[in-house]
């Protein structure tokens, strides 16, 4: 196999273009697995039989707050749980990456679907999985410079 890299400024700064051969289309669930294993991985909390699993963080769409732990749901819709306060587990879920948009929530920077302003000098953020949150005021900087 030949490998060839290339740049495309037409491209998000998140985003990584495959071309493969159409014959290659089968081999495609494997260099996507390849790809994400590299994308690191983090352990969460099945909550319906207390097991943990390990998810690519770029499956992550959404992690809240809740009492002293957090919810993370992943853009297939799957909720599980992580043993850590928000706070603390903001290290792991840095920029550009992650972005938080509110006390209680982070959001994944490369599931937004589109965004636009809302009352109140808020900004409301549509993700790819048509889940809607709301920036508050005192994160719009910190959401702006996250999506450079």
């Amino acid at each position: 196999m030949k490998i060839r890299f290339e740049t495309d400024a037409a491209l998000d700064r998140r985003t990584a273009k495959v071309w493969t051969h159409p014959e290659e289309q089968a081999r495609w669930p494997q260099i996507r697995e390849a790809i994400e294993q590299l994308d690191g991985r983090i352990g969460l909390i099945n909550a319906a039989n207390d097991r943990i699993v390990q998810v690519p963080l770029g499956q992550i769409a959404v992690i809240e707050s809740e009492d002293r732990m957090c919810g993370v749901t992943l853009i297939t819709g799957e909720r599980y749980l992580l043993n850590k306060r928000l706070k603390s587990a903001e290290e792991e879920f840095a920029a550009p990456r992650f972005v938080r948009i509110n006390n209680r929530t982070v959001i994944g920077a490369a599931h937004i679907r589109e965004f636009s302003s809302a009352a109140h000098a808020r900004i409301e953020v549509t993700l790819t999985d048509g889940s809607q949150h709301v920036v508050s005021r005192f994160y719009i900087q910190q959401f702006r410079r996250g999506l450079r």
